[in-house]
């Protein structure tokens, strides 16, 4: 007959022991990852305010620091105008061209009708509501894919803001294609849209900006609206299985894409004062840019209209303090594009280890 040896007590409570201090180890680099997969891109920022401090103290200057924030208020709006596209499973590259055209249609209305800051900035809108409404039934009626729609949309807008002035930039004494000088102007109450800083310290854009930071997160995040528009970027054959009216949803993504691109097309016609051509589809890329670099903030993973606004505002801080560092204008977008590249590389990499091991 055999016998069984029996294991020592001993044996079995160190084994256990180190069984318990090997989970306990994995928790905690679990939970350091989950920690650096939130704070990733919030930590490289902090990082870069940093450096950029210690190489030049100025840039820590409150003026500089509205400065930056003025510089990002525009692109920043683009950028969650795009969001809320993506959240619906589209996709909005018509937004930098709405913004052109909006601010050309407001400069048309005071320079060349006469009109005042009220009419000026209802046009704006008007136009990016139709720009919207455009978009929309090109997607949902005639089923033009996302991207090429709003391409379509960016290139017509494109042209179509050069025809009424020739190809000009649009300012007091401009002469139009039929002969006839313009002998409008830029009324104070428009021009302080972009100019007017709050106790002589905070530009109004930044107070626009933050204000529909606000009002956009809270819709996004906490109302039905946008629970049905994630929902229909998730699955858009769930959601309109589950009774949903996905079409109309995604129609109104794109008009409030497009009625937020003209509002920041208001704020550069009046920071400008002038209707400039060239102005508005070079925001474009920082657009996209800091609504993709929003999936990596607080590892969120999905659009959102915070991480869009810290997006934003990572490229503006770079951007300003290359500048105050006199790096060679030639070099800014490569070393942009390295250190995007790095820290979105480095939060996905970080949440997917700390997947992995879960």
């Amino acid at each position: 007959m055999k016998t069984t040896a029996s294991i020592p007590p001993e044996a079995v409570s160190d084994a256990a022991h180190t069984t318990s201090q090997a989970g306990i180890r994995q928790g905690r680099l679990r939970g350091l990852r989950a920690h650096l997969e939130r704070t990733g891109m919030l930590l490289v920022l902090a990082l870069l305010v940093v450096v950029f401090a210690v190489n030049q103290p100025a840039f820590l200057n409150i003026d500089n620091l509205f400065s930056i924030l003025q510089a990002v208020s525009i692109v920043a709006l683009l950028g969650i105008g795009v969001t809320v596209t993506l959240a619906a499973g589209g996709f909005d590259l018509s937004v930098g061209s709405v913004a052109a055209s909006a601010q050309m249609a407001a400069s048309y209305v005071l320079i060349v009708w006469h009109g005042n800051a009220f009419e000026a900035v209802i046009a704006c809108l008007a136009l990016g509501v139709a720009a919207g409404l455009f978009n929309g039934f090109l997607i949902t009626r005639l089923r033009v894919p996302d991207q090429l729609a709003t391409l379509g949309t960016l290139f017509l807008l494109a042209g179509l803001q050069l025809i009424p002035t020739g190809g000009r930039s649009l300012a007091t004494g401009t002469i139009l294609p039929d002969g006839s000088e313009t002998t409008g102007v830029f009324p104070d109450a428009f021009l302080a849209l972009g100019r007017l800083r709050l106790f002589d310290v905070v530009p109004l854009p930044v107070i626009i900006l933050v204000v529909l930071t606000v009002v956009a997160c809270v819709v996004m995040e906490t109302t039905r609206w946008g629970r049905v528009i994630y929902a229909i970027g998730g699955n858009e054959t769930a959601a309109r299985l589950a009774g949903a009216p996905t079409a109309r949803y995604r129609i109104a993504a794109y008009v409030a894409s497009g009625a937020i691109a003209s509002l920041g097309g208001v704020l550069i016609a009046a920071r400008v004062g002038r209707g400039d051509v060239s102005a508005g589809h070079s925001m474009l890329l920082d657009a996209v840019a800091a609504a993709l670099v929003g999936y990596a903030v607080w590892g969120a993973k999905r659009p959102n209209v915070f991480g869009t606004v810290v997006g934003a505002v990572f490229v503006g801080v770079l951007l300003n303090g290359l500048t105050m560092l006199n790096a060679p204008y030639y070099m800014q977008d490569f070393i942009k594009g390295v250190l995007l590249v790095g820290a979105l590389a480095f939060t996905f990499s970080v949440g997917r280890g700390s997947e992995n091991h879960a």
